[in-house]
């Protein structure tokens, strides 16, 4: 397991408030967490979604250690929507 379940909701906390300064580790470590391992491909770590259109997550590393803030931001919005509580159905 990449972290506990409190050190990835405290680095989960940190992304949202500061996507700009994510490390690239905190960023893998909370898509494993939610996403699993990733496929890695060159200096792309691609992590699959469990919804169809476009089920992935890339992450690369940016100079200095730091993840790209529009990636951070696309992983968010991918756990945004994996968290999210499911409607019930028939009440649409």
């Amino acid at each position: 397991m990449p972290g506990s379940a409190k050190a990835i909701g405290k680095r989960l906390a940190e992304m949202r408030n500061n996507p700009q300064s994510t490390s690239f580790s905190d960023a893998l470590k909370v898509a494993e967490h939610y996403f699993g391992k990733p496929r890695i491909s060159g200096s792309h770590q691609i992590f699959k979604t469990p919804w169809a259109g476009d089920p992935r997550i890339n992450l690369q590393e940016a100079k200095g250690g730091a993840a790209k803030p529009y990636q951070v931001q696309q992983l968010l919005k991918a756990i945004d929507l994996l968290t999210a509580p499911k409607a019930e159905e028939g009440n649409e």
